[in-house]
């Protein structure tokens, strides 16, 4: 698969998902977007770049902390965007526009944003290290870049369960190019080569229970996953879904199904004044 193709795939995958990704079985998105901007020193009249930024939850996080700032989130899917625009229109948060954009070319002039941010999206891009560099060049010297990824445990052990099941199913997972950022030292290594300076890395588990089986069939059907389950048939969907939601079953206690949602917040600053 080529790059070309690679990002057709991607972009279908999430045009896809866009209508259930605000599913609240998903919630460690918005509440990880949260503790994302909180991680931002920013005195609120900011403007500030949100990289892949889905259907918007860490646009809006941010626009809560810049009241007299401006936020701009880009991404490459128009379903996504149309349910950013959507909820932000409901919300009436009117210092917030959406553009739809590749994150590997911007678009914008070289110091346009006093902060850009990439919330679980950075490991999407084919090479870390250029589109790290890439955003940076778009925040302003002595601006802030941040982003956040996975742990790597996540989800675990339901994750581990559906990919041996998927296995059995003669269906690979792709390599997890994620793994890289999923550690203090991937995020500290990937800022170095962007040239970005004076960074932190703060773990935070931000998991929930989920109520019953079905909850984590939301997860996986309503986001990323949803790509390693389309290749099977109908038939062999509904009993792939049938096995693997029992297994998952197994694994209830009396406060519901554990989703353990182990996240990296890494911020760096851009060197210059």
């Amino acid at each position: 698969m080529n790059e070309q193709q690679r990002k057709a795939m991607l972009k279908e995958t999430f045009d896809t998902v866009s209508a259930g990704y605000d599913n609240s079985a998903l919630r460690f998105f918005p509440e990880s977007a949260k503790h994302l901007a909180a991680g931002l020193d920013l005195a609120g009249d900011e403007k500030v770049l949100d990289v892949a930024t889905g259907t918007g939850h860490a646009a809006l996080a941010v626009a809560a902390r810049v009241p007299r700032g401006r936020v701009t989130g880009v991404d490459f899917s128009a379903g996504m965007l149309e349910q950013a625009r959507r909820k932000t229109a409901a919300l009436n948060v009117g210092h917030v526009e959406f553009l739809e954009r590749d994150m590997q070319d911007l678009g914008f002039p070289a110091g346009s944003f006093d902060a850009a941010i990439c919330s679980f999206g950075i490991f999407f891009a084919s090479d870390m290290d250029v589109q790290l560099a890439h955003i940076a060049q778009v925040v302003r010297p002595g601006g802030q870049v941040a982003f956040s990824g996975f742990q790597e445990n996540y989800f675990h052990p339901l994750r581990d369960l559906m990919v041996k099941r998927l296995l059995g199913y003669g269906i690979e997972p792709p390599p997890p190019a994620w793994k890289r950022v999923a550690t203090e030292a991937g995020c500290r290594e990937l800022f170095a080569k962007a040239g970005v300076n004076d960074v932190r890395v703060e773990r935070k588990n931000v998991g929930y229970f989920l109520d019953s089986a079905d909850g984590w069939w939301d997860v996986v059907w309503n986001a990323g996953f949803r790509r390693l389950i389309s290749p099977l048939g109908p038939e062999d969907r509904e009993r792939f879904k049938r096995e693997h939601l029992q297994e998952v079953a197994a694994l209830a206690t009396k406060d519901g199904i554990w989703l353990d949602v182990g996240v990296l917040f890494a911020i760096g600053t851009k060197p210059g004044k």
